[in-house]
């Protein structure tokens, strides 16, 4: 990693994500905006599939950090939207997403939403990364 550390609190709750992250002082971070589940032509991708937006939404995600030369380990902390009022549409989500970010389990936030922005569109993940060097 680059200098993130994931900050655990043995009184709460296991969960699956750290509770907070810090990250080193003069660390350069970038505040992405919500990826989407968009093909290069701004088509949404996988409309009413959960599971396909959430891999096209990180899949456009990693784009993004790479433009700024970081990765998935670099994120500090993320929020997963989700337009529904299911908990399991908001479970499968998660998988998709923490799944990509495997150990690096950055402070994350799981929302169910009642619409997000574009046609068809049942998933975003905003991000905020340090960029390396």
């Amino acid at each position: 990693m680059t200098g993130i550390d994931l900050v655990r609190c043995p009184g709460l709750a296991a969960v699956p994500y750290a509770y907070g992250a810090t990250v080193p002082a003069g660390a350069r971070l970038v505040f992405l905006a919500g990826a989407c589940p968009l093909d290069g032509d701004g088509r949404t991708v996988h409309v009413g599939d959960v599971a396909g937006q959430a891999g096209a939404a990180v899949a456009n995600l990693r784009a993004v950090l790479a433009a700024v030369g970081a990765q998935l380990t670099d994120v500090v902390s993320t929020r997963v939207l989700v337009a529904t009022t299911r908990r399991a549409d908001l479970g499968t989500a998660w998988d998709v997403v923490s799944g990509a970010f495997g150990a690096h389990d950055v402070p994350s936030t799981l929302l169910g939403v009642t619409v997000l922005g574009w046609p068809g569109q049942l998933v975003e993940v905003e991000a905020v990364a340090l960029v390396p060097g």
